[in-house]
């Protein structure tokens, strides 16, 4: 279990260890920050001088919506001065995924076909806020447009389903499977920075129980039904195979395909930004 906070990280091992203590497995903590690139890498160091084998990497740690004056108040150890939603939630764990590539086709190499795995958080918010043309707005490096919180929120989320879809064309070869899923409508820790009636009323009637994104992305990781053939699949709650907006479809199509090759030009912006680190 990886994250930036050791106090509640060692709290929810707690509570597993509490709930199966009956279980022979082990729960670990790894400190690791997606906003900080030299968080990232020194992550997934310690996670190699410890293991040999990496079985299915959740790339599930990221940031909701998060207001332009919490930002300000907070400050960035970000050198390269990336908006947060997309340093977070793309080019952190675009960074670790990198990293811990040699280790998943090691691992992939002598396990059964489709077992290793990696996952992609994506959201609702895919259909319903990001552009609706293509669901990103690029500069002319690759790199998204800044927009309102929900917006680049949005974007990033988009940008997990890109790295999902492209990654798994780039590695067909290996038995690794990629998926982008959307958790769910959940009622968590990620609201921390919402206000409002309308949130309230959200909250109340409209959101789940945390537990139910656990499901979605215990189903990813473990369903038969997620065979090579269906690498770069999204998922939908509580575990089903799911349709992305017309929109993204074009993007993640080369122009030959009659697509915008959008997708291309973000993982390649991406893969720019990390080089760098490894």
């Amino acid at each position: 279990m990886a994250g930036r906070s050791q106090v509640k990280a060692s709290d929810s091992i707690s509570k597993i260890k509490a709930s199966s203590s009956k279980s022979s497995g082990r729960l670990e903590f790894i400190l690791l920050d997606l906003s900080d690139m030299s968080s990232i890498k020194s992550a997934a160091a310690n996670f190699l001088a410890q293991q040999n084998r990496l079985d299915v990497l959740v790339n599930n740690a990221g940031v909701s919506p998060v207001p332009d004056i919490v930002v300000m108040l907070k400050g960035t150890n970000d050198p390269n001065h990336h908006e947060i939603h997309l340093r977070t939630n793309c080019v952190g764990p675009c960074l670790l995924y990198n990293l811990l590539l040699p280790v998943l086709t090691k691992t992939a190499s002598s396990s059964s076909t489709a077992s290793v795995r990696v996952l992609w958080t994506a959201s609702v918010a895919v259909h319903v806020n990001a552009p609706k043309r293509g669901g990103m707005d690029l500069d002319d490096v690759g790199r998204p447009k800044d927009m309102d919180e929900l917006s680049s929120y949005a974007q990033s989320k988009v940008g997990n389903v890109f790295l999902a879809q492209l990654y798994a064309r780039a590695t067909p070869h290996n038995n690794i499977v990629h998926a982008a899923f959307n958790p769910g409508n959940l009622s968590t820790d990620l609201q921390r920075h919402w206000h409002g009636l309308d949130i309230r009323f959200m909250q109340r009637f409209l959101f789940y129980p945390a537990i139910n994104g656990a499901y979605t992305a215990l189903w990813a990781a473990l369903t038969p039904d997620l065979t090579p053939d269906q690498s770069g699949a999204y998922i939908y709650p509580w575990g089903r195979f799911g349709e992305l907006p017309s929109g993204i479809e074009a993007s993640l199509k080369a122009p030959t395909e009659g697509g915008t090759g959008l997708a291309d030009e973000f993982v390649a912006w991406c893969e720019s930004e990390i080089k760098s680190y490894h």
